[in-house]
């Protein structure tokens, strides 16, 4: 079985800068680091104005996000049952 590795957005921009100046191939780069080309192309597009600074800020962005859902969903559950309770009352 073959696990894929997940790579942090820190190593991403770092693999995206090291491209740059490699002089290499798409093709040749992506061998040699063991990705697909259009792994890469995915990763230029979402990663590649960003530096390493914005990366960790859009990571922490995005945590805060999902707390943010989560809570919003808890929320609106708590009032989905406060209503229930108040139509069994009536």
């Amino acid at each position: 079985m073959n696990r894929q590795k997940r790579h942090t957005p820190e190593e991403i921009i770092r693999l995206l800068r090291e491209h740059e100046g490699s002089g290499l191939s798409q093709e040749k780069f992506c061998q040699q680091k063991q990705i697909s080309v259009q792994t890469l192309h995915r990763w230029r597009k979402k990663y590649g104005q960003m530096d390493e600074t914005d990366a960790k800020r859009l990571k922490a962005l995005e945590k805060e996000n999902a707390e943010l859902k989560k809570m919003y969903a808890d929320a609106m559950l708590g009032n989905k049952i406060l209503k229930e309770a108040l139509e069994k009352k009536l």
